[in-house]
């Protein structure tokens, strides 16, 4: 007999955030069920997502298991870390603090000092308000994910606990936030030049199971080529 999921993972085929989850999940061994949000049609901003999220930011993780808190989870990192702390098999932060902490900062340097710049939410703001056209709004998304994956760069050159990924020879969080960022920005068909580093770390994730299955582009919603 099969299991109903323990996990509603509110969700949208594109989101960086939610890649994030999926391929955490992906590697946990854990299946979620998951709902869409179009934020297409703007449906993470309406009455019964807010609900869920009042920030209306995807994804949101839902415990269905008898007993768990009926508060869903928000922030693609909290849920990572507590996907962590649930299923520590395989662990995805180092045993000891300093790696943990290193691979935290080099996570948030991605998830939360470059992708927020680039979220629907401050795409509506720039054209609404700022009066960005197209081509402005575009040289902004270079802008930042260029700023964020050179930094990044440097990093990985100059640290030590740089290894096949980002800290050392197995996979943490910080690997799951970098493809996170790559993935989306082939979405929107922009490429950063001067980062091989990141891209030879992006190529040994993509040979993992885990992360071909999260992609994007495989997702229902994600556009047919």
């Amino acid at each position: 007999m099969t299991r109903e999921p323990r996990f509603e993972l509110f969700s949208f085929w594109r989101t960086s955030a939610t890649y994030r989850v999926r391929v955490a999940l992906n590697l946990k061994g854990v299946v979620a069920e998951e709902t869409n949000v179009n934020v297409d049609a703007a449906e993470q901003r309406g009455a019964a997502f807010l609900k869920i999220n009042p920030m209306g930011a995807i994804p949101a993780l839902l415990d269905r298991q008898e007993g768990m808190p009926k508060t869903p989870l928000t922030q693609s990192l909290a849920i990572l870390e507590f996907l962590e702390e649930t299923y520590p098999e395989p662990p995805l932060l180092p045993r000891d603090a300093h790696g943990r902490a290193r691979v935290r900062s080099l996570a948030g340097l991605l998830a939360a000092d470059t992708h927020p710049l680039i979220t629907p939410r401050v795409r509506k703001y720039l054209t609404g308000v700022g009066h960005f056209d197209d081509a402005a709004w575009r040289a902004w998304q270079i802008h930042w994910f260029a700023t964020g994956l050179s930094a990044l760069e440097e990093r990985l050159v100059h640290e030590t606990e740089t290894g096949r990924f980002c800290h050392g020879d197995s996979l943490t969080i910080a690997d799951i936030c970098l493809a996170s960022i790559i993935v989306v920005m082939r979405v929107f068909k922009i490429e950063v030049t001067g980062i091989p580093t990141v891209l030879r770390i992006m190529a040994a994730c993509e040979e993992l199971d885990a992360f071909t299955r999260a992609d994007p582009m495989r997702q229902i919603g994600a556009p047919q080529i």
